[in-house]
Protein backbone atom coordinates (compact mmCIF):
# COMPACT_ATOMS: atom_id res chain seq x y z
CA UNK A 1 0.00 0.00 0.00
CA UNK A 2 3.32 2.29 0.83
CA UNK A 3 4.29 1.85 -3.22
CA UNK A 4 0.39 2.62 -4.05
CA UNK A 5 0.68 6.01 -2.23
CA UNK A 6 3.82 7.01 -3.86
CA UNK A 7 2.79 6.39 -6.98
CA UNK A 8 -0.76 8.54 -6.18
CA UNK A 9 1.34 11.32 -5.56
CA UNK A 10 2.79 10.98 -8.81
CA UNK A 11 6.63 10.12 -8.19
CA UNK A 12 8.42 7.83 -10.60
CA UNK A 13 9.16 3.80 -10.18
CA UNK A 14 13.35 4.91 -9.22
CA UNK A 15 12.12 6.99 -6.52
CA UNK A 16 9.62 4.55 -5.10
CA UNK A 17 12.35 2.06 -5.54
CA UNK A 18 14.21 4.43 -3.02
CA UNK A 19 11.30 5.36 -0.22
CA UNK A 20 9.96 2.14 0.02
CA UNK A 21 13.17 0.27 -0.53
CA UNK A 22 11.76 -2.23 -3.03
CA UNK A 23 13.21 -3.93 -6.11
CA UNK A 24 11.52 -1.87 -9.69
CA UNK A 25 10.08 -5.57 -10.41
CA UNK A 26 8.38 -5.45 -6.88
CA UNK A 27 6.97 -1.81 -7.83
CA UNK A 28 5.13 -3.28 -11.20
CA UNK A 29 4.05 -6.58 -9.60
CA UNK A 30 2.15 -4.60 -6.44
CA UNK A 31 0.83 -1.71 -8.89
CA UNK A 32 -0.31 -4.26 -11.27
CA UNK A 33 -2.19 -6.47 -8.67
CA UNK A 34 -3.85 -3.02 -7.42
CA UNK A 35 -5.60 -2.40 -10.65
CA UNK A 36 -6.36 -5.78 -11.18
CA UNK A 37 -7.65 -6.52 -7.59
CA UNK A 38 -7.67 -3.50 -5.41
CA UNK A 39 -7.00 -3.56 -2.10
CA UNK A 40 -7.80 -6.92 -1.62
CA UNK A 41 -4.81 -8.43 -4.01
CA UNK A 42 -2.67 -6.69 -2.08
CA UNK A 43 -3.52 -7.74 1.27
CA UNK A 44 -3.39 -11.50 -0.06
CA UNK A 45 -0.11 -13.37 0.37
CA UNK A 46 1.41 -14.14 -2.77
CA UNK A 47 4.26 -15.85 -1.40
CA UNK A 48 5.60 -18.92 -2.89
CA UNK A 49 5.70 -21.64 -0.34
CA UNK A 50 7.15 -25.10 -1.48
CA UNK A 51 6.05 -28.36 0.18
CA UNK A 52 8.59 -31.09 1.35
CA UNK A 53 8.22 -33.64 -0.20
CA UNK A 54 9.39 -35.41 3.02
CA UNK A 55 5.84 -34.14 4.56
CA UNK A 56 3.92 -37.27 3.82
CA UNK A 57 6.62 -39.74 5.45
CA UNK A 58 6.88 -37.35 9.03
CA UNK A 59 5.15 -39.77 11.00
CA UNK A 60 7.43 -42.51 9.78
CA UNK A 61 10.75 -40.87 9.98
CA UNK A 62 9.60 -39.31 13.70
CA UNK A 63 9.30 -42.92 14.78
CA UNK A 64 12.59 -44.12 13.48
CA UNK A 65 14.55 -41.44 14.98
CA UNK A 66 12.84 -41.64 18.32
CA UNK A 67 14.45 -45.83 18.61
CA UNK A 68 17.53 -44.83 16.24
CA UNK A 69 18.97 -41.33 16.74
CA UNK A 70 21.15 -40.07 14.79
CA UNK A 71 24.16 -38.82 15.76
CA UNK A 72 24.87 -36.60 12.81
CA UNK A 73 23.08 -34.55 10.20
CA UNK A 74 24.70 -36.85 8.05
CA UNK A 75 24.05 -39.68 9.39
CA UNK A 76 20.00 -38.77 9.60
CA UNK A 77 20.49 -37.68 5.74
CA UNK A 78 21.57 -41.11 4.64
CA UNK A 79 18.43 -42.59 6.60
CA UNK A 80 16.27 -40.66 5.42
CA UNK A 81 17.32 -41.53 2.10
CA UNK A 82 17.27 -45.19 2.80
CA UNK A 83 13.94 -45.09 4.03
CA UNK A 84 11.65 -42.93 1.37
CA UNK A 85 14.53 -42.60 -1.49
CA UNK A 86 14.59 -38.97 -1.31
CA UNK A 87 18.13 -37.39 -1.01
CA UNK A 88 18.25 -34.28 1.25
CA UNK A 89 21.48 -31.85 1.28
CA UNK A 90 22.70 -31.29 5.11
CA UNK A 91 20.92 -27.81 5.33
CA UNK A 92 17.82 -29.00 4.25
CA UNK A 93 18.07 -32.23 6.44
CA UNK A 94 18.68 -29.79 9.57
CA UNK A 95 15.68 -27.68 8.62
CA UNK A 96 13.34 -30.52 8.21
CA UNK A 97 14.33 -32.28 11.31
CA UNK A 98 14.19 -29.06 12.96
CA UNK A 99 11.11 -27.77 11.96
CA UNK A 100 8.67 -30.78 10.89
CA UNK A 101 10.18 -33.33 13.30
CA UNK A 102 10.43 -31.49 16.24
CA UNK A 103 14.27 -32.52 16.92
CA UNK A 104 17.09 -30.70 18.08
CA UNK A 105 20.74 -31.47 18.96
CA UNK A 106 20.98 -32.39 22.62
CA UNK A 107 23.71 -33.46 24.49
CA UNK A 108 23.36 -36.75 26.57
CA UNK A 109 22.35 -37.28 30.33
CA UNK A 110 23.37 -39.97 32.62
CA UNK A 111 21.32 -42.50 34.21
CA UNK A 112 23.04 -44.44 36.98
CA UNK A 113 22.18 -48.20 35.73
CA UNK A 114 21.93 -49.09 39.20
CA UNK A 115 19.25 -46.51 40.32
CA UNK A 116 15.97 -47.67 41.57
CA UNK A 117 12.88 -45.51 39.74
CA UNK A 118 10.32 -46.89 42.40
CA UNK A 119 12.55 -46.39 45.70
CA UNK A 120 13.38 -42.86 43.85
CA UNK A 121 9.97 -41.75 43.41
CA UNK A 122 8.94 -43.30 46.99
CA UNK A 123 11.29 -41.34 48.69
CA UNK A 124 10.31 -38.30 46.77
CA UNK A 125 6.51 -38.40 47.92
CA UNK A 126 6.70 -39.71 51.48
CA UNK A 127 10.11 -38.30 52.60
CA UNK A 128 11.75 -35.31 50.79
CA UNK A 129 8.62 -33.52 49.39
CA UNK A 130 6.42 -33.37 53.06
CA UNK A 131 9.97 -32.63 54.82
CA UNK A 132 10.33 -29.62 52.26
CA UNK A 133 6.72 -28.45 53.07
CA UNK A 134 7.41 -28.44 56.56
CA UNK A 135 10.69 -25.97 55.51
CA UNK A 136 8.34 -23.73 54.05
CA UNK A 137 5.84 -23.72 56.69
CA UNK A 138 8.70 -22.32 59.32
CA UNK A 139 8.79 -25.84 61.05
CA UNK A 140 12.10 -27.07 60.39
CA UNK A 141 15.52 -26.33 58.19
CA UNK A 142 16.42 -29.18 55.53
CA UNK A 143 19.54 -28.65 54.02
CA UNK A 144 21.54 -31.01 50.97
CA UNK A 145 24.33 -32.35 51.39
CA UNK A 146 26.93 -33.43 49.78
CA UNK A 147 31.34 -33.49 49.46
CA UNK A 148 32.58 -31.75 45.89
CA UNK A 149 36.70 -32.80 45.07
CA UNK A 150 37.92 -29.84 42.62
CA UNK A 151 41.05 -31.10 41.37
CA UNK A 152 42.93 -28.17 39.95
CA UNK A 153 43.42 -28.63 35.91
CA UNK A 154 42.12 -27.91 32.93
CA UNK A 155 38.34 -27.55 33.09
CA UNK A 156 37.53 -27.19 28.65
CA UNK A 157 33.92 -25.90 27.76
CA UNK A 158 32.27 -24.40 23.99
CA UNK A 159 33.57 -20.84 23.44
CA UNK A 160 32.03 -18.82 20.63
CA UNK A 161 35.23 -17.72 19.40
CA UNK A 162 37.00 -17.12 15.88
CA UNK A 163 39.45 -19.85 15.90
CA UNK A 164 40.18 -23.27 18.06
CA UNK A 165 41.80 -21.88 21.48
CA UNK A 166 44.18 -23.24 23.96
CA UNK A 167 43.69 -23.65 27.74
CA UNK A 168 47.09 -23.90 29.68
CA UNK A 169 47.13 -26.69 32.23
CA UNK A 170 48.51 -27.06 35.15
CA UNK A 171 50.94 -29.22 36.91
CA UNK A 172 50.02 -31.89 39.52
CA UNK A 173 47.62 -33.26 40.48
CA UNK A 174 46.43 -31.29 43.97
CA UNK A 175 42.65 -31.24 45.01
CA UNK A 176 40.32 -29.04 46.80
CA UNK A 177 37.70 -30.26 48.72
CA UNK A 178 34.81 -29.17 49.73
CA UNK A 179 31.81 -30.26 51.79
CA UNK A 180 28.68 -28.06 51.47
CA UNK A 181 24.96 -27.98 53.33
CA UNK A 182 22.27 -26.44 50.91
CA UNK A 183 18.69 -25.03 52.14
CA UNK A 184 16.51 -23.58 49.78
CA UNK A 185 14.92 -21.28 52.55
CA UNK A 186 17.21 -18.23 52.19
CA UNK A 187 19.93 -19.97 49.70
CA UNK A 188 21.45 -20.64 52.88
CA UNK A 189 24.85 -22.34 52.66
CA UNK A 190 27.32 -23.43 54.75
CA UNK A 191 30.55 -25.60 53.66
CA UNK A 192 33.85 -26.79 54.90
CA UNK A 193 36.54 -27.08 53.13
CA UNK A 194 40.69 -28.67 52.75
CA UNK A 195 43.28 -29.63 51.30
CA UNK A 196 43.17 -33.16 51.94
CA UNK A 197 39.90 -35.69 52.38
CA UNK A 198 36.70 -35.21 53.53
CA UNK A 199 35.50 -37.84 56.26
CA UNK A 200 33.37 -38.49 58.98
CA UNK A 201 35.18 -36.32 61.17
CA UNK A 202 34.74 -33.33 58.81
CA UNK A 203 31.18 -34.16 58.54
CA UNK A 204 30.21 -34.44 62.37
CA UNK A 205 31.96 -30.67 62.23
CA UNK A 206 29.73 -29.75 59.56
CA UNK A 207 26.86 -31.43 62.03
CA UNK A 208 28.25 -29.21 64.75
CA UNK A 209 28.24 -25.94 62.64
CA UNK A 210 24.61 -26.67 61.72
CA UNK A 211 23.62 -26.87 65.34
CA UNK A 212 25.33 -24.01 66.39
CA UNK A 213 23.99 -21.65 63.66
CA UNK A 214 20.35 -23.33 64.21
CA UNK A 215 20.09 -23.97 68.00
CA UNK A 216 16.05 -24.10 68.31
CA UNK A 217 15.27 -25.22 64.61
CA UNK A 218 14.76 -28.83 63.64
CA UNK A 219 17.35 -29.84 61.33
CA UNK A 220 17.09 -32.83 58.69
CA UNK A 221 20.09 -33.13 56.08
CA UNK A 222 19.17 -35.22 52.87
CA UNK A 223 22.48 -37.11 51.87
CA UNK A 224 23.88 -40.23 50.23
CA UNK A 225 25.26 -43.18 51.37
CA UNK A 226 28.94 -42.47 51.07
CA UNK A 227 30.49 -44.91 54.03
CA UNK A 228 32.13 -41.57 56.21
CA UNK A 229 28.37 -40.31 56.30
CA UNK A 230 26.75 -43.77 56.77
CA UNK A 231 29.25 -44.36 60.07
CA UNK A 232 28.92 -45.07 63.74
CA UNK A 233 30.49 -41.71 64.33
CA UNK A 234 28.25 -39.69 62.40
CA UNK A 235 24.94 -41.23 63.22
CA UNK A 236 25.30 -41.06 66.80
CA UNK A 237 26.52 -37.22 67.08
CA UNK A 238 23.54 -36.54 64.79
CA UNK A 239 21.43 -38.14 67.33
CA UNK A 240 23.46 -36.13 70.61
CA UNK A 241 22.43 -33.42 68.12
CA UNK A 242 18.86 -34.16 67.48
CA UNK A 243 19.57 -33.84 63.88
CA UNK A 244 18.00 -35.85 61.70
CA UNK A 245 19.54 -37.80 58.73
CA UNK A 246 17.52 -39.26 55.62
CA UNK A 247 20.02 -41.52 53.45
CA UNK A 248 19.09 -40.53 49.83
CA UNK A 249 18.24 -44.44 48.08
CA UNK A 250 21.28 -45.45 46.22
CA UNK A 251 22.52 -43.92 42.70
CA UNK A 252 20.49 -40.60 43.46
CA UNK A 253 22.21 -37.85 42.53
CA UNK A 254 18.98 -36.34 40.85
CA UNK A 255 17.58 -36.39 43.83
CA UNK A 256 20.62 -34.10 45.73
CA UNK A 257 20.12 -30.49 45.34
CA UNK A 258 23.49 -29.33 46.07
CA UNK A 259 25.07 -31.75 43.02
CA UNK A 260 23.48 -28.64 40.89
CA UNK A 261 25.80 -26.37 42.73
CA UNK A 262 28.70 -27.93 42.00
CA UNK A 263 28.04 -27.83 38.45
CA UNK A 264 27.13 -24.16 38.56
CA UNK A 265 30.56 -23.23 40.44
CA UNK A 266 32.89 -24.95 37.68
CA UNK A 267 30.78 -23.55 34.91
CA UNK A 268 31.36 -19.85 36.68
CA UNK A 269 34.55 -20.32 37.73
CA UNK A 270 36.48 -23.23 36.44
CA UNK A 271 35.64 -23.93 32.80
CA UNK A 272 37.96 -22.20 30.08
CA UNK A 273 39.74 -20.51 32.92
CA UNK A 274 43.59 -21.16 34.27
CA UNK A 275 44.57 -20.13 37.54
CA UNK A 276 48.62 -19.77 37.84
CA UNK A 277 49.10 -21.27 41.70
CA UNK A 278 46.69 -23.63 43.42
CA UNK A 279 45.81 -20.68 45.81
CA UNK A 280 44.72 -18.79 43.12
CA UNK A 281 42.42 -21.63 42.35
CA UNK A 282 40.93 -22.29 45.50
CA UNK A 283 40.41 -18.84 46.08
CA UNK A 284 38.10 -18.66 43.03
CA UNK A 285 36.49 -21.57 44.11
CA UNK A 286 35.36 -19.91 47.66
CA UNK A 287 34.78 -16.41 46.07
CA UNK A 288 32.23 -18.34 44.27
CA UNK A 289 30.57 -20.00 46.65
CA UNK A 290 30.75 -16.92 48.89
CA UNK A 291 28.83 -14.86 46.32
CA UNK A 292 25.84 -17.61 46.25
CA UNK A 293 23.25 -16.00 48.94
CA UNK A 294 24.70 -12.07 46.78
CA UNK A 295 25.96 -11.81 43.11
CA UNK A 296 24.89 -15.64 42.27
CA UNK A 297 21.42 -15.28 44.16
CA UNK A 298 18.66 -15.07 41.62
CA UNK A 299 20.60 -18.02 39.52
CA UNK A 300 21.02 -20.07 42.24
CA UNK A 301 17.47 -19.91 43.27
CA UNK A 302 16.08 -20.62 39.75
CA UNK A 303 18.67 -24.08 39.15
CA UNK A 304 18.32 -24.97 42.56
CA UNK A 305 14.92 -24.40 42.51
CA UNK A 306 13.38 -28.46 44.45
CA UNK A 307 11.69 -30.01 41.22
CA UNK A 308 13.22 -33.02 40.52
CA UNK A 309 13.58 -35.54 37.61
CA UNK A 310 12.67 -39.06 37.95
CA UNK A 311 13.91 -41.83 35.23
CA UNK A 312 11.11 -44.21 34.63
CA UNK A 313 12.43 -47.74 33.60
CA UNK A 314 10.68 -47.16 30.05
CA UNK A 315 12.82 -44.02 29.78
CA UNK A 316 14.78 -43.56 26.03
CA UNK A 317 18.51 -44.64 26.52
CA UNK A 318 21.12 -46.11 24.55
CA UNK A 319 22.51 -49.60 24.86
Amino acid sequence: MHVVYLKALGLPHQEINRIARVSSDSVTRYLKAYIEGGLGALCSSQHYCPRSALLPHAETLKTHFKTNPPHTVAQAAYEIEAIVGIKLALSACRDFMRKHLGMKCRKMAVIPSKADPDKQSEFLHGKLEPLLEEEKQGKRRVFFVDAAHFVMGAFLGMLWCFERLFLKSSAGRNRYNVLGAYSVQGSELITIANNTYINSDTLVTLLTTLREVHADTAITLVLDNARYQRCDKVINKALELDIDLQFLPPYSPNLNLIERLWKFTKKQCLYNRYYETFFEFKTAIDDCLDKVNSTFNAQVKSLLNPRFQLFQKSANVTA
